[in-house]
């Protein structure tokens, strides 16, 4: 009876770890691609949901390219100031925020000038549900750390 009842326990704790291992956060599950990846499978999306011809992929390319390397720009000076275990200051930190706002602003302009009319709504819809998704994950972060 008592090897029964060990052996009971063993298989439920067994099923309950497969379970855990099972519902891993998809963040961790996601492959590991490089910037030119990301931005060629984001060329490939937008060419899809915006019917972009090749002179619009031709100029989308390069627009995101240049993203990519401000992005990287970015995220190299974030490690900097990381490491030096400095915290910004409220003027850095705002002046960080308006500067993340004008690349914004500029990126939509520079959309603007290559997508016709109908593209560019489309696109700011995109953009605008993306934002949602995001806003949403960050809510079910923080119930999930909190």
């Amino acid at each position: 009876m008592k090897k029964l009842l060990i052996a009971a326990m063993l298989f439920v704790g067994i099923a309950s770890f497969a379970q855990d291992a099972d519902q891993k956060p998809a963040r961790e599950q996601r492959e590991k691609l490089t910037p030119e990846q990301r931005n060629e499978k984001q060329l490939q999306k937008l060419t899809t949901e915006l019917s972009l011809d090749a002179n619009q992929q031709a100029q989308v390319k390069q627009l995101l390219a240049e993203r990519s390397a401000k992005a990287e720009k970015f995220r190299e000076a974030r490690e900097a100031k990381k490491e030096s275990d400095t915290k910004p200051t409220a003027a850095e930190r705002e002046a960080f925020k308006n500067e993340l706002k004008a690349e914004k602003e500029a990126n939509d302009a520079k959309m603007k000038a290559i997508l016709n009319a109908d593209q560019y709504a489309k696109w700011h819809s995109i953009q605008e549900k993306n934002k949602d998704k995001a806003r949403e994950k960050i809510r079910e972060y923080r119930k999930e750390n909190n």
